[in-house]
């Protein structure tokens, strides 16, 4: 009967001319709240971050990220729908992150996300996180549709895919190891940068020079990638240079690292839309923040006449504005409706 009941509103939404999405992320260290209507028009988008909390762990501690998302996301809440001038009562649905994450943050979105949905009875959709950092894209660039090839970079994933339409997507290559963000994290951390390490790299990538060659892309003729050799040649390299109490050349390692880790990716990246006969590459994630690749990436779009797309700086963090846009694509097309016994998941395919 629940179903049945949702679906009809369901229906009856999709013959509105607005749509009003409130969309609840918390897979990792961030407590979002959004509300967006029609997939595009963000009306508010608070996020709260945990990034100075996790910082003198040099990394994200689950259990003390969950229990800030639960100290957070109320006011956080509240501060997006006074941020919109709406009241619950103009939500037409409820989006939520339900994986990919960690699953004691991902739980108190998800629990959140349940009780709003069957209070004001409408629609609860489900949305898969990995997905959503692509939607940031259709916020940022209205007139933006698929296909395309989207090229997914963040500190837990690392994927070339194919996006047919709004709601299908095919893996093309993924990392085979670490996530690139992750084995950036990594190596900043063994060089003395700390958490978070992303930024940091690419400001101190932009002092230094290719000097040191580390590996070679063992995977130059496929579409997967692998980051874990990368980042452990790094180690051994400071290793050893440590043990001859010598300097670390903190510049020129950020920089051989981004040479390394994004160029054979960009190129893949381009080889797989020249393939599939696109014309436009669209990335997202958190990673998609760093000049480096958004640099080089447009240079090589440039060269083979394809058009690259980026998410406003605002919009590569984990963001509930993606996950409300990426609920109305779902509510449009059928996928992710749910009901109070929607379970968090912390790994999910594509």
């Amino acid at each position: 009967m629940y179903f049945e009941q949702m679906q009809k509103k369901v229906d009856e939404l999709k013959k509105k001319k607005d749509i009003i999405i409130l969309g609840i992320e918390s897979s990792c260290d961030e407590t979002s709240v959004a509300i967006v209507k029609n997939g595009r028009e963000v009306l508010s988008n608070i996020i709260s971050t945990q990034i100075d909390i996790h910082t003198r762990f040099g990394g994200v501690v689950p259990e003390v990220a969950s229990r800030n998302h639960v100290m957070a996301i109320t006011n956080v809440l509240d501060n997006a729908l006074s941020s919109a001038n709406l009241k619950l009562k103009d939500i037409d649905a409820i989006a939520v992150t339900y994986g990919a994450g960690l699953i004691g943050a991902l739980m108190v979105g998800v629990s959140f996300a349940k009780s709003l949905s069957y209070s004001l009875n409408i629609p609860l959709i489900a949305v898969n996180h990995i997905r959503g950092h692509m939607c940031a894209n259709y916020i940022t660039h209205k007139d933006l549709v698929p296909p395309f090839i989207g090229l997914i970079v963040s500190g837990g994933h690392t994927a070339i895919v194919e996006v047919v339409d709004y709601i299908h997507f095919n893996l093309i290559g993924s990392t085979l190891d670490d996530a690139i963000g992750e084995a950036g994290d990594k190596v900043a951390r063994v060089i003395g940068l700390g958490y978070p390490g992303g930024p940091k790299i690419d400001k101190c990538a932009k002092q230094g020079s290719y000097s040191i060659k580390f590996v070679k892309d063992s995977l130059k003729k496929s579409y997967d990638s692998s980051f874990s050799g990368l980042k452990t040649a790094i180690i051994n390299y400071v290793n050893k240079l440590n043990q001859k109490n010598k300097e670390i050349p903190v510049n020129d390692i950020c920089c051989s690292f981004e040479n390394e880790a994004y160029l054979p990716l960009i190129e893949k990246t381009v080889r797989a839309c020249k393939e599939k006969g696109y014309d436009k590459i669209c990335v997202a994630g958190g990673v998609s923040a760093n000049s480096f690749l958004r640099d080089n990436l447009k240079k090589s779009g440039d060269k083979e006449n394809i058009k690259v797309y980026f998410p406003d700086f605002s919009l590569c963090t984990d963001n509930a504005a993606m996950i409300a846009s990426m609920g109305y694509f779902n509510l449009l097309n059928g996928v992710g409706l749910s009901d109070i016994n929607l379970d968090a998941v912390s790994n999910i395919p594509l």
